[in-house]
């Protein structure tokens, strides 16, 4: 069966830095496209980061580009994304997810985890 975990997230004030990480098992996802999405209290989920299985091109949405890396060991089932000069406004559940190319476009995505929450404080 296949699980995602995630883990990293905590609290931190504006400017500090946290890891997030992303556990996939259950299959091999090595080809796969490995992403990371985050949710804003009663909003639907955005693309934050996404980094391809075969080519492990990465693709940012604007609003972290230059601040967070998004990263992954090539044939391990782990995706990375490290977050850097934080803001209040990147305060969200971050989900990892997993699907065969790498797009923003959330529908696109086969495997989610249950969320890490991150907090920024001004």
């Amino acid at each position: 069966q296949v699980q995602l975990v995630e883990s990293g997230g905590g609290s931190v004030a504006a400017g500090g830095s946290l890891r997030l990480s992303c556990a996939a098992s259950g299959r091999s996802f090595s080809h796969y496209a490995m992403g990371w999405f985050r949710r804003f209290p009663e909003k639907e989920r955005e693309f934050v980061a996404v980094i391809g299985g075969d080519n492990g091109k990465a693709y940012y949405t604007d609003y972290v580009k230059g601040r967070f890396t998004i990263s992954r060991v090539k044939g391990e089932n782990t995706v990375y994304l490290d977050m850097n000069s934080l803001k209040p406004g990147d305060t969200a559940v971050y989900y990892c997810e997993v699907g065969p190319v790498p797009r923003r476009q959330e529908s696109l995505y086969e495997y989610w985890g249950r969320g890490t929450q991150v907090t920024v404080a001004s």
